[in-house]
């Protein structure tokens, strides 16, 4: 073995969850730029691309819009016969035309019902793909991204984002086209009945067009920008209530209260600038829709006076110009909501781009030994701040080796690097001289078992918690894992033994009875390869002890790797290996390393003397 430069992952040189923040994440002064989408029509045509395997919805969807335009559209020509009949006397023609109104407003009601099941429907199914799609990104992200990034914001993309998205589909998709279907079809009518009338009522467009994209700017600046935010107030939430008993146990609640009121503010003036831009579309537009009005009553009349058009075709245009300027009042109010899902749908994009896991290999450990060999390895967290310096080290097979040293020394980087966490930057890491990257990632950890510090346990019952590690395992082989991790007792007296429920990361055990728990998942999972960094560190140490005597068993005949602060529980290690520094400065079994009076020894000594190390 020789010198090594590393530094631990649980110390301060390594990232923690929130180290670093996405871009804007709880610092205003360091927001990058939220001004508009950075690449609306390429997130529109990724978001098109969901509606490729519903075309059969979209068709119909497409029908019932059709036929509620026609009925719009024909709709208003029916009442000018109808009032030209009264006006000239042809009442005979009268029941008709009113026969003819009710059943195209039927007909429309229909159609309109049919279209918003169907829209429903769509939204539904287009944005189950994509949370779909943006689960299994998630969980084949990186560790170092999910190291990097607010746990919180990531959340508030798979819900908030995602709903958005949902929204938009199910309430403006089909009134985004039925609006551009019925702007047309109308134009068109009118221009067939009276090209002057019509010519006159369209040059309330010119107004309409210069408000919206004076509007549609200002929109689009604060919508993106209140997402942003929203995303830094899920990820304040998520972390005061993941540390929770830290906040209170030092009493930073007022602290916390501020920071959450202080991004709360900031997202509520920018969520009520953004409300008012939003909501000031429609009153402009049926400003101009009232001047389009003045002008058909105007004009109509002098044309009517003139012989040019009857009165049916004056009340007809009146109802065109309303049902010219409705849609465009519509598109006009969900356009800010369409610029909210186009954000959002820009930041779910954002993180299905990221790069999966490297998980590439095609060797498997098979019937490996388990000699592991670290060699010239450089790795480093953040680029030009090297953490291991041409790392040298080697574990032979069936070995128990002990990591020791401060915090800091570079102990849990080691193994994160043999588990590719985290890809070295050069060198190589051997398993029975075979490169880890030419092994396949999940046979890898198929075959390596591990216990972490900090517990982890899902919502579901013990006997699934336990089955995680080994899917396959039989009751008997869960019940003799228990049994050898000594927690089998402690299994019995819960309410419902194995089939007792926990709760959300395990929160109503204690934090001893989660680690025995954590223990015995590694007991059953059978690994070739053995890591425990710290494993033993939340007992107290009676339980230890009784744990020690376990692991005896389990490690027979496998490698294993140990991580431990405490220097009691690593006596009876083969070997023993210093770390200061990230550096290798001593190994040897505990007698060799006492007898040296080095660094271990100062260790050992100072924490037998009861002093903090």
């Amino acid at each position: 073995m020789s010198n090594s430069t590393n530094t631990n992952t649980s110390s301060t040189n390594a990232p923690s969850m929130n180290q670093y923040k996405i871009p804007g994440s709880r610092t205003p002064n360091n927001r990058q730029s939220v001004e508009k989408p950075k690449e609306g029509k390429k997130t529109l045509k990724r978001l098109a691309a969901y509606f490729s395997s519903e075309e059969k919805r979209l068709l119909l969807l497409l029908l019932a819009v059709v036929v509620v335009v026609l009925c719009s559209v024909s709709a208003p020509g029916l009442q000018s016969q109808a009032i030209d009949s009264i006006s000239q006397g042809r009442f005979s023609d009268l029941s008709g035309i009113l026969f003819m109104m009710l059943a195209v407003y039927a007909v429309h009601s229909l159609c309109t019902l049919i279209q918003s099941r169907i829209s429903a429907i769509l939204s539904q199914s287009i944005v189950k793909k994509m949370r779909e799609d943006l689960f299994d990104k998630i969980v084949n992200l990186p560790i170092r991204y999910l190291d990097s990034h607010s746990h919180g914001d990531i959340m508030s993309r798979m819900t908030n984002d995602v709903e958005n998205i949902s929204n938009t589909i199910s309430q403006s998709l089909s009134s985004l086209v039925s609006g551009i279907l019925t702007i047309i079809g109308t134009v068109i009518v009118m221009f067939y009945r009276c090209p002057q009338l019509a010519f006159l009522s369209c040059l309330t467009v010119i107004l309409t067009i210069t408000a919206t994209k004076f509007l549609s700017q200002a929109m689009r600046i604060f919508f993106r920008k209140r997402q942003v935010i929203l995303g830094e107030l899920n990820g304040t939430v998520e972390e005061m209530i993941g540390g929770y008993k830290t906040v209170v146990a030092y009493g930073r609640q007022e602290a916390v209260i501020e920071t959450f009121n202080k991004t709360s503010d900031e997202l509520t003036k920018t969520g009520i600038i953004a409300e008012i831009l939003g909501g000031s579309m429609g009153p402009v537009m049926n400003v101009i829709n009232n001047i389009g009005f003045v002008i058909i009553a105007a004009f109509g009349g002098y044309f009517a006076i003139n012989g040019i058009i009857s009165i049916g075709t004056i009340s007809a245009f009146i109802v065109y110009a309303k049902q010219f300027g409705r849609p465009i009042d519509e598109l006009a109010q969900i356009y800010g909501q369409i610029q909210t899902a186009i954000a959002g749908a820009e930041r779910v994009f954002s993180i299905m781009d990221e790069e999966c896991e490297d998980k590439s290999g095609s060797q498997t450990l098979g019937n490996s030994k388990g000699v592991i060999t670290y060699k010239n390895v450089n790795f480093s967290y953040v680029p030009g701040k090297p953490v291991l310096h041409n790392f040298n080290f080697e574990v032979r097979a069936g070995h128990k080796v002990a990591l020791v040293g401060s915090t800091g020394s570079g102990k849990t980087t080691v193994v994160n690097l043999l588990m590719r966490f985290y890809d070295i930057d050069s060198g190589e890491i051997l398993i029975d001289g075979v490169n880890i990257k030419d092994i396949d990632c999940n046979d890898l950890r198929k075959h390596t078992a591990i216990v972490l510090q900090d517990t982890v346990l899902f919502a579901d019952t013990v006997k699934n918690n336990l089955k995680y590690s080994n899917e396959n395992a039989s009751d008997s082989e869960i019940e003799e894992a228990a049994k050898m991790s000594n927690c089998h007792t402690m299994i019995k007296r819960l309410p419902d033994g194995y089939d007792t429920m926990l709760a959300s990361s395990g929160s109503n055990l204690s934090q001893g009875q989660r680690q025995l728990l954590s223990i015995a998942r590694a007991f059953l999972a059978q690994p070739k390869i053995l890591i425990l960094d710290e494993a033993t560190s939340s007992v107290d140490t009676r339980t230890e002890k009784r744990i020690q005597d376990a692991m005896v068993k389990l490690m027979e005949n496998r490698t294993s790797l140990i991580i431990a602060h405490r220097l009691s529980t690593i006596r009876d290690a083969d070997c023993i290996v210093v770390m200061d520094e990230g550096r290798i400065v001593e190994t040897g079994n505990h007698d060799e390393l006492i007898a040296q009076k080095g660094r271990y020894y100062e260790l050992y000594m100072t924490q037998f003397a009861g002093n903090a190390t």
